[in-house]
């Protein structure tokens, strides 16, 4: 189905950018989205993008990501694709949130300094502007320091510093959920109750993979990571783990592949050369297409699907709405292993794939709650 734009619960109608002839620009897309919102930023000149995939269950939450694109369709594509993956990790997690996501397309040289402000400011007027049927967080390019900017414009934000009455970074919680994700996935593929002694590869060391090469450490795994940044070597040595080229990364012979940085880590091109028995890591989007979940079954690698793995992030930016402790929020982050566990045992028993099961959990939970 080619792309249309909808309007918000609140009537209004997102236009495209201008100069843009039509919205079908954009490279052809499954939508199903409640609106989409594409501006050129008044202060700053460059796209601000929220997708709002649904609000049944509450608000559309999903954080804002700012990256360059070659082009800013393809910041508009991934927009729509990261907010449906945020309604089906929010039903998963039982959370009453919907899904979206929000990006700002940065240029080629990199958003810094007043223009970056410009362009922060610029998001939340776009934000304020669809009346709260979206909620924005940190995400891959942002910080706690972007979200103070964005208040500057609308409340309808979380994760801000605590000193500002916020939670403050949401990827301990994320990385605590992959964790268990990882345990749940050694359990069924190598009857493992502990990780010591598992390899682990982790792909991208940013805030989650970071947090999570950590913990995998202190559980003492076989520790492999790799990064864009050699200077991600000095944590490496830290951890006592051995680096790879992130070239390299998916060929590396381990048992958990984790990839952490940006999503589509497992394409066409490389499903057949991974050199792993699990996929489990906290990137969203982690398989370029949707069909490569079946080319992982029949090489007998085992994926714990994205949205399951790391809802922890969702779970405690969630709490700053819903007002309950840190230690509830560990609690439910923990409880992604059980979760997890309980999507292996249902592809196993239907004999399909981890990722229809996990969706078919998603789709149960958020059919439930349309019918209360």
């Amino acid at each position: 189905m080619g792309l249309a734009l909808r309007p918000a619960r609140n009537g209004r109608v997102a236009a495209p950018r201008p100069g843009a002839a039509e919205p079908a620009a954009v490279p052809p897309v499954a939508f199903d989205h409640e609106a989409l919102a594409v501006r050129t930023g008044e202060r700053s000149g460059v796209p601000v993008v929220v997708a709002v995939h649904s609000t049944a269950l509450g608000p559309a939450l999903g954080g804002l990501r700012v990256w360059h694109y070659p082009d800013p369709d393809d910041g508009i594509r991934d927009a729509l694709r990261l907010a449906s993956g945020m309604t089906l990790k929010a039903a998963a997690a039982e959370l009453g949130l919907g899904g979206g996501k929000g990006v700002i397309c940065a240029p080629a040289g990199g958003l810094e300094g007043e223009r970056r402000r410009a362009a922060l400011l610029d998001f939340g007027d776009l934000i304020e502007s669809l009346g709260g049927s979206y909620i924005t967080a940190e995400d891959v390019g942002t910080a706690p320091a972007d979200l103070v900017a964005i208040s500057e414009r609308t409340g309808y934000l979380t994760g801000l510093p605590p000193e500002l009455g916020g939670t403050g970074d949401p990827s301990p919680f994320t990385a605590i959920g992959v964790r268990g994700a990882i345990r749940a996935c050694a359990r069924e593929r190598f009857d493992a109750g502990e990780l010591a002694g598992i390899s682990v590869c982790v792909v991208g060391l940013g805030h989650v993979g970071a947090e999570l090469a950590r913990l995998l450490a202190l559980d003492g795994c076989e520790l492999i990571v790799a990064d864009i940044d050699p200077a991600k070597r000095e944590l490496a040595a830290r951890l006592g783990a051995r680096w790879v080229e992130p070239g390299d990364a998916v060929e590396v012979g381990c048992e958990v592949l984790a990839p952490c940085a940006l999503g589509g880590a497992i394409d066409d091109a490389n499903v057949d050369l991974l050199g792993c028995e699990v996929v489990c890591g906290s990137a969203n989007n982690q398989l370029a297409d949707d069909s490569l979940a079946e080319a992982l079954d029949e090489r007998g690698i085992l994926y714990a699907p994205d949205f399951i793995a790391n809802a922890g992030g969702l779970i405690h930016v969630y709490r700053e709405i819903k007002g309950y402790s840190e230690e509830r929020a560990v609690e439910l982050a923990r409880g992604i292993e059980a979760t997890t566990g309980r999507v292996l045992e249902a592809a196993s028993l239907r004999e399909t794939t981890p990722l229809v099961a996990a969706r078919e959990l998603a789709a149960e939970r958020l059919g439930a709650a349309l019918r209360d």
